[in-house]
């Protein structure tokens, strides 16, 4: 796992509240923290858990994943399809519902694939 990286955590979601057009009193108040702890986060003196990047993460409309990665609970190796499943989330033409059915259907494929990839592996002779 890669190590956390709080300077860059900070910056990225100052970077995507300034995107989102928040300020950082209506940030904290939509992720459910305080004002000052979102400020602290914002400015890498404070390390959030994945609960608070989750509802961050939730205010913000952008995966969770995306900010594990940021702060490094997720090895970028686990980051595939992360891009697109931020652009869903973003995707402000579909409803919620749409969304997850979206999401629902990209997984399939991802574990029909590697369904695919394990049982080729195991017809290859040793």
């Amino acid at each position: 796992m890669a190590s956390l990286n709080v300077g860059s955590l900070g910056e990225y979601i100052r970077e995507q509240r300034r995107h989102a057009q928040y300020s950082l009193r209506q940030l904290a108040d939509a992720a459910g923290v305080s004002n000052p702890y979102l400020s602290q986060i914002e400015r890498g003196l404070r390390k959030p858990s994945a609960e608070i990047l989750q509802q961050i993460a939730k205010a913000l409309r952008i995966s969770a994943e995306t900010l594990y990665v940021q702060a490094g609970i997720l090895d970028e190796r686990e980051e595939a399809g992360l891009e697109l499943r931020a652009a869903i989330f973003a995707d402000s033409l579909i409803n919620e519902r749409q969304k997850q059915v979206l999401l629902a259907v990209y997984d399939s494929f991802l574990k029909e694939n590697e369904a695919s990839r394990s049982s080729m592996n195991q017809d290859e002779p040793d």
